[in-house]
């Protein structure tokens, strides 16, 4: 359904936050909510699978992580080949060759665009230099330090044969200390002193799939500052790698701008997030994730409906009165 703002948006408005949140329990909803977010085919069980490879194939063991050497170069270039590949060919897909068309592109503009306001004046170059320069580069750096932290002792390595419940937990709990971690980062990059660095990502009022890791460097170091709670909680480096890539790769997925890959006129993968694609568009909502419901908590929700928009005006009004 498209309206006066947007050349699509999802039949399912307005938008819901995580049943687990809400009173009174629903715990057929809420098992419905995670089972969904994971099964069958889901962009959090396919990152699960890339970590496990990438564990396996293109990461040290402890032992060589014990000092700096090559390990870590290999852990750039892994990063940098799987970012490139996933980023550049959901562009392609989607907007360079418009494989799918414009049926269910969020924004009715044309993607990308011109302007001085982007680095090269390119909306896209700029969106591939910040996302590789700065955004790899720093997500390589975390994931060297907690390896070598893991290494030598300042994190503790939780095993399969320490408890397997747990190992498997971790992969569930991540993407919801990603949405409470996310929700208050970003609203201190939304805070005067910080919002200069975090103007760089708003340049993209409308995004695609390079605009979500495009970002300045502080940034970045905020952002991907997500790891460093593997310093706390014992977790194994399959966990992190995980954990890292579920922030860069979640970012370049949900930017798509499009709201999945639809076939035979149903959606076989959810892709790009309305909820975020909002954020880009107004500023003051959304800051958050539907995962930890923080800005239902604290009025900022928009759940994508005219009525949604009414109280974001008026909370607005109210707040330059």
């Amino acid at each position: 359904m498209a309206s006066n703002e947007w050349n699509h948006t999802p039949n399912d408005l307005p938008l819901g936050t995580n049943p687990l949140f809400l009173w009174p329990p629903n715990p057929k909803a809420t098992f419905l909510w995670y089972w969904n977010s994971w099964f069958p085919l889901t962009i959090n069980l396919g990152i699960v699978a890339l970590a496990i490879l990438a564990y396996s194939y293109a990461a040290p063991t402890l032992a060589q992580a014990q000092s700096p050497g090559l390990w870590m170069l290999t852990i750039l270039i892994r990063n940098l080949v799987i970012l490139t590949i996933l980023a550049q060919g959901l562009h392609l897909i989607f907007h360079r060759h418009q494989l799918q068309g414009l049926d269910h592109k969020y924004d009715p503009r044309p993607f990308p665009r011109q302007g001085r306001v982007f680095t090269f004046s390119n909306q896209y170059w700029d969106n591939v230099f910040w996302a590789l320069v700065s955004g790899v580069t720093i997500w390589t750096a975390y994931e060297c330090l907690i390896w070598w932290a893991m290494a030598n002792g300042y994190a503790t390595v939780w095993l399969w044969s320490d408890g397997w419940v747990w190992f498997l937990a971790v992969f569930l709990l991540i993407p919801i200390w990603e949405s409470f971690y996310f929700y208050w980062i970003h609203r201190l990059l939304h805070w005067g002193p910080f919002y200069r660095f975090h103007a760089l990502h708003h340049r993209n009022t409308d995004i695609g799939p390079w605009s979500g890791l495009s970002m300045h460097p502080v940034e970045h170091v905020f952002y991907f500052g997500t790891a460093l709670i593997h310093f706390v909680v014992p977790t194994h480096p399959v966990h992190v790698i995980f954990h890292l890539m579920f922030y860069a790769l979640y970012a370049i997925t949900t930017h798509t701008g499009f709201e999945g890959f639809w076939s035979a006129g149903r959606k076989r993968l959810h892709l790009g997030n309305f909820h975020h694609q909002m954020h880009h568009r107004y500023f003051e909502v959304n800051y958050g994730t539907l995962e930890v419901p923080w800005d239902k908590f604290f009025g900022t929700f928009h759940d994508g409906t005219e009525a949604g928009k009414a109280m974001m005006k008026e909370r607005l009004r109210n707040r330059k009165r």
